[in-house]
């Protein structure tokens, strides 16, 4: 297949690039550069262009004769999203309103990374899919902006989508050095560099990480999983894991790191853990990356470029 990737020069992205030309398809990828870094797509044979998705007369141009769109790009980080939400508003909801009308004239399928955020105010544990959303920052209420536009969309125009929510994923090619780096990388990355890490809140909150070579065979088989369009889908497993058990984690391997706890950040979730009951219905045959294993892969990964 002729497939498109936006921002397929990020971290998600990029690995699953690689994935689809293993599997033998035609990527064109589409990236801002904002975060994502041209160097990860170095020797890889892919058309990359450095377009925004909010550009709709190029995007148009460059993917328009693609059949299925992976539309990964987006402005991540709610602190981030807090401090400027119009932009995050443009991007994550404007943009995917482009990525759309593209689909609305080519029929193409649509895989579209949405976020647990959206659940927000919803405190209930697990999370299941067809429970209420109540997002608690801009980041969060763009993501699901985008969801309602899938939404209508697919239902308007009859072209399929697989809405896939992203709970916390990690793993290689993950930046730990963005001023809004994910807490994994971002803390591996400081401890080899001997410098303290900072805990928001208590260190006790939970979060469902998803190593990213399990979101990516997720992804790629959602190519053929037409069957599941319009269905949202959780991509997590289950796990929940305390920001102070990766924390001692990092102390088996520095035992003289230095950490401190920090008030808590503004419109953080407190826990986050999935119900996989739909995930596995849909994705039988994916067995995901056990934490600890995922783990050791990142350090050792994030080890290798600090050499």
């Amino acid at each position: 297949m002729k497939i498109a990737v936006t921002g397929g020069a990020g971290f998600i992205g990029s690995n699953l690039v690689k994935k689809l030309l293993e599997l033998n398809h035609e990527v064109l990828v589409i990236d801002d550069l904002s975060t994502g870094l041209a160097s990860n797509l170095e020797n890889v044979d892919c058309n990359f262009q450095r377009i925004s998705i909010v550009d709709s007369t190029n995007l148009y141009k460059f993917i328009s004769s693609c059949e299925a769109i992976f539309h990964f790009a987006a402005r991540g980080s709610v602190p981030r999203s807090i401090l400027d939400p119009v932009a995050t508003f443009q991007i994550n909801a404007i943009g995917t309103l482009n990525i759309l009308e593209i689909a609305r004239n080519t029929g193409a399928h649509v895989i579209f990374s949405s976020s647990s955020s959206v659940y927000g105010l919803n405190t209930s544990i697990p999370k299941v899919e067809s429970t209420w959303t109540s997002p608690l920052s801009p980041y969060a209420a763009s993501k699901l902006s985008a969801e309602a536009l899938l939404s209508g969309y697919a239902n308007s125009y009859n072209f399929p989508v697989t809405n896939l929510r992203f709970f916390n994923v990690y793993g290689p090619f993950q930046r730990p050095d963005h001023p809004y780096a994910a807490v994994i990388p971002k803390w591996i990355w400081q401890a080899l560099h001997g410098e303290p890490i900072e805990i928001f809140g208590d260190g006790e909150q939970t979060r469902d990480f998803t190593y990213v070579d399990t979101v990516i065979d997720v992804a790629t088989t959602s190519l053929s999983k037409v069957a599941a369009s319009g269905q949202v889908i959780n991509l997590a497993y289950g796990n929940q894991i305390s920001l102070n058990e990766i924390k001692i984690k990092l102390q088996e391997k520095f035992p003289n790191l230095a950490y401190s706890y920090l008030p808590k950040r503004v419109a953080d979730v407190e826990h986050s853990q999935n119900k996989p009951d739909i995930i596995i219905k849909y994705f039988p045959d994916i067995k995901p990356i056990n934490f600890n294993i995922g783990f050791e892969k990142t350090f050792d990964w994030l080890k290798s470029k600090n050499s």
